[in-house]
C-alpha cells in the first residue's frame, strides 16, 4: 500500500472479535481528510440506517489535522478506524477501506455526506435483485435539498467540449443538459454510465474481475474509470431512488484554484487513459490545454464571485 504504515484503531477489542465471527451484509468506507463534525453525523446516518443487517464500518483516515476521525470514531465505537498516516489520495484512501473489509458489497460514502431516507438494508436489496450490476448509485440531494444529477452519460467529445466551456457560465445549455440527462427527474430506477462518487455501492465480486479503483487518480474522475472499467467488462452501473444521501460537498477540498486544476489533470488523465488511442491520440495534448484553460477561467469566475459584495 505505499510508504505509509497503517495504524489500525477500534475502542472496544470486544466489537473485533465479534466481527470475526458475524459475518457483515455490507462495509460502508467513509474516506476522512479534516472533514470536523461532518464526519461524525455521517457515521450516526449510516448506523441509523442499517435496518437489522451487519454493518462493517470503516474509516479511513488521509492524514487528518483537526482529530475529527477519531473524535467520530469514538462516539460510534461499532465503527473502525484505519489512520494511513499520509494523504496519498481518496482513491488510495477507498482501496484501504476495500482491503480491510470482506463484505459481498462495499458503500463508498463522502464524509460530509448524511443517509437522508432509506435504509441500507433496501439499498442493498437492490443490489440482489440486479445481480449483473457493479456498481449502484443512489439518489443525492445539494445541501439545499435540490436533486443532484447523479446518473449521467460519458460523453462525445463534442458534448463534453460544449459542457466544459459553457457549463459553468450557461448551466442550461444543450450540451450539459445531455450530458446530465436533465429531461430525467431521477425517481425512476435507471442504468447510466457513471453515479457520483460522493456516495455509491460496489459488488465486491466485480471488483474481484476489474481491479480496486486506480490511485494514479489522486481527487476526481477515479470513480468514472472504475465506471467505465465495469461496463467495458459487461457490468452495468445502476441508479436508484432507493436511497437517498444529501451531500454538502467541498468541506475536505474546498473549491479553490487548485482543486479546479485538480479536477482538469484527472479528466485529462480519464480521456488519455480510455481514449486516447488510434486518432484520438493527437488530441491528448490539445484537452490537457483545454482543460488547464477552463480550470483558470472557472477560478476567475469564482474569484469575481467572491468579490461581489
Amino acid at each position: 500500500m505505499g510508504g505509509g504504515r497503517l495504524h489500525r484503531r477500534r475502542d472496544l477489542p470486544d466489537l473485533e472479535d465479534a466481527a470475526r465471527v458475524i459475518p457483515s451484509d455490507l462495509a460502508v468506507v467513509v474516506v476522512n481528510h479534516n472533514a470536523g463534525a461532518y464526519l461524525e453525523r455521517c457515521l450516526r446516518s449510516v448506523l441509523g440506517a442499517a435496518a437489522g443487517i451487519e454493518l462493517d464500518v470503516v474509516v479511513v483516515d488521509n492524514a487528518s489535522t483537526d482529530g475529527s476521525a477519531r473524535v467520530a470514531v469514538g462516539a460510534h465505537p461499532q465503527a473502525r478506524l484505519v489512520e494511513t498516516g499520509e494523504n496519498r489520495g481518496f482513491a488510495a484512501g477507498v482501496n484501504v477501506g476495500i482491503r480491510e473489509t470482506d463484505a459481498p458489497f462495499v458503500f463508498v460514502l463522502n464524509p460530509d455526506a448524511e443517509i437522508w431516507e432509506g435504509t441500507l438494508d433496501g439499498f442493498v436489496k437492490v443490489a440482489r435483485e440486479h445481480p449483473r450490476a457493479g456498481a449502484i448509485g443512489p439518489l443525492v440531494r445539494n445541501s439545499d435539498g435540490t436533486v443532484y444529477a447523479t446518473g449521467r452519460i460519458v460523453p462525445t467529445i463534442g458534448t463534453a467540449l460544449g459542457h466544459a466551456f459553457l457549463g459553468p457560465f450557461l448551466p442550461d445549455n444543450r450540451f450539459s443538459r445531455r450530458y446530465r440527462l436533465a429531461d430525467w427527474d431521477r425517481r425512476t430506477e435507471r442504468e447510466v454510465d457513471w453515479v457520483s462518487g460522493s456516495a455509491f455501492l460496489l459488488r465486491r465480486e466485480a471488483l474481484d474481475e476489474v481491479g480496486l479503483l486506480d490511485e494514479g487518480f489522486f481527487l476526481y474522475a477515479e470513480e468514472v474509470d472504475l465506471f467505465t472499467r465495469l461496463r467495458r467488462a459487461g457490468w452495468s452501473i445502476l441508479y436508484t431512488p432507493e436511497l437517498e444521501v444529501i451531500h454538502e460537498g467541498g468541506v475536505s477540498t474546498g473549491r479553490s484554484r487548485r482543486m479546479h486544476l485538480l479536477h482538469s489533470r484527472s479528466v485529462a488523465r480519464y480521456f488519455a487513459k480510455h481514449h486516447g488511442r488510434g486518432w484520438r491520440l493527437p488530441l491528448v495534448p490539445l484537452v490537457r490545454l483545454g482543460l488547464r484553460a477552463r480550470a483558470e477561467l472557472v477560478s476567475l469566475r469564482d474569484a469575481v464571485r467572491r468579490r461581489r459584495p
